[in-house]
């Protein structure tokens, strides 16, 4: 072979190489462009489907007016779908599916040890679903914090506090700490403590307070009113009234009562006592 042929055959072997190089090129982005499509198709049915479980299960007689159901199984819904979506863009890769599967099926074990937190939480939502310990549009407190119940996803529970601040928690929190439900109960018991100076007529302080209570016409006739001394201290001794109020109007019955109890005080010639502060050092433990 002389040096014009050796010339040529490498010329034609570098020519096949480019060649071969640009049709590889040319199908990775051919791949990459198709896995964008199925990626942003994914995102765009992930949401359709999950506004379709909610339209529909607003529909149905048993869940139209279960918001944290539809909440719920629309997010399951959504990341099933998310997830599909993803296997479908790591196939059009390259990635066989069989790998995959092999792949999830060997870091299971240490994907559920690094996201034990992150499972527990959906576990928890489940249970929260089954159990309602509370639902969208309740008033609670989880883990020391209150709001409004906005809506519950596989991870989280979203308050909404009396300030209108965001709060987020776990709903690992919601299931396994206490949560205390101020909406899901039909009354509610209104407690108002007066001290009254031992100057003062102590029986005529509880006449007082019975007769306001039963005043107001809003409260509930069963448990009846209940007044009597709670605790006796140096400066006086303490009245406490208990009745119950349906619980939409609770706040405002228990506002008006406190006004109508210091005025009705105030014209029996009663003047609540005042705690005295103790000045000097705390005294040594024994």
């Amino acid at each position: 072979m002389n040096l014009r042929d050796t010339v040529q055959q490498t010329l034609d072997e570098r020519t096949y190489a480019l060649m071969r190089l640009s049709e590889a090129a040319g199908d990775l982005a051919i791949n990459l462009l198709v896995a964008l499509i199925i990626l942003v198709v994914t995102i765009w049915i992930a949401g359709v489907l999950a506004r379709f479980v909610r339209r529909g299960m607003s529909h149905l007689p048993a869940t139209k007016d279960d918001e944290t159901l539809q909440g719920f199984a629309s997010s399951v819904v959504r990341y099933a779908a998310y997830t599909i979506g993803a296997v479908a863009v790591l196939h059009r890769l390259g990635v066989e599916t069989t790998s995959i599967i092999t792949v999830l099926g060997a870091a299971s074990l240490a994907v559920g040890l690094a996201l034990q937190g992150a499972l527990s939480n959906v576990a928890a939502g489940v249970m929260i679903l089954i159990f309602r310990p509370y639902r969208v549009g309740d008033f609670v407190t989880i883990a020391g914090k209150s709001g409004t119940v906005k809506k519950l996803d596989l991870f989280n529970t979203e308050l909404v506090d009396i300030d209108g601040l965001k709060v987020v928690a776990p709903n690992g929190k919601g299931f396994s700490d206490v949560v205390v439900n101020y909406t899901d109960i039909p009354a509610r018991r209104i407690e108002i403590s007066v001290l009254i100076r031992h100057e003062d007529d102590l029986e005529v302080a509880l006449t007082v307070l019975r007769e306001t209570a039963a005043a107001e016409t809003r409260l509930r006739p069963d448990p009846p009113i209940w007044a009597k001394v709670t605790d006796l201290g140096p400066t006086g001794a303490t009245a406490t009234l208990r009745v119950w109020a349906d619980l939409p109007q609770f706040w405002e019955i228990r506002s008006d009562l406190l006004l109508a109890l210091k005025l009705a005080l105030k014209r029996a010639g009663i003047s609540p006592a005042y705690p005295v502060q103790l000045s000097g050092p705390a005294p040594e433990p024994r």
